[in-house]
């Protein structure tokens, strides 16, 4: 077996042991994050018939993925980084979901692109938890308002909230105040999750985990 499908034979197995021992109610998605990650590396998970792909950079997802994407129906391609509104349209085009939904403009320019291409993909509004300067992403404070704008005004479809907890930190404390403010606005999703913390973002009720490193190894950049 190739060593990434076999990485990720693992991680299945472990997320449904965590789901069946604490009886949790919802298993989560497991998104293959393959950016910077080359065809050899990919082929034999979609072959295995894994479903859910992440990159987070447009250009890369274009180029990777629309051959597959047209051979390959089901496949659902994630945009797990962060968006610039003028690839907004691109990302309409190629994406089924997007999980960095963190600014009003950008909000705006997906609602124009999904218009103009008549497609419907799904959200998650990305949430800056920490209050890092450095990470883009809606405060706790502004996301009632944001949200009503999104899904009211701009017909996005937000299915959940996604956040990046501050490294170092005590993810689990990050999750759960994700969870809480989900449960407020009646979301039903939560992007949370990545190598380093899935275990704690499955206890939380992550519904979508983010991995990279732990299915495909170290990246080459």
């Amino acid at each position: 077996m190739h060593t990434n499908l076999a990485r990720l034979d693992l991680i299945k197995n472990k997320v449904n042991e965590i789901v069946k021992n604490k009886q949790l109610k919802v298993s989560p998605n497991i998104i293959a994050v393959t950016k910077t990650f080359d065809l050899d590396n990919i082929t034999p998970i979609i072959e295995s018939g894994h479903l859910h792909f992440g990159e987070n950079k447009i250009q890369e997802a274009e180029n990777k993925w629309k051959t597959i994407k047209s051979e390959n129906k089901n496949i659902q391609l994630h945009m797990v980084g962060n968006l610039q509104s003028n690839k907004a349209k691109k990302a309409v085009k190629i994406f089924d979901y997007v999980h960095s939904l963190d600014n009003e403009k950008l909000a705006q320019k997906l609602s124009k692109c999904e218009s103009e291409l008549d497609k419907k993909i799904k959200y998650f509004i990305q949430i800056n938890l920490g209050s890092e300067s450095q990470k883009s992403g809606i405060s706790l404070n502004n996301l009632n308002e944001f949200y009503e704008l999104c899904s009211n005004d701009l017909c996005l479809n937000v299915i959940g909230l996604m956040c990046l907890p501050p490294s170092d930190s005590d993810s689990m404390k990050y999750f759960i105040q994700l969870k809480n403010a989900s449960k407020n606005i009646n979301l039903q999703d939560l992007s949370m999750g990545m190598s380093s913390d899935y275990e704690n973002a499955i206890l939380a009720g992550s519904t979508f985990l983010r991995l990279g490193t732990a299915i495909f190894g170290k990246r080459n950049s």
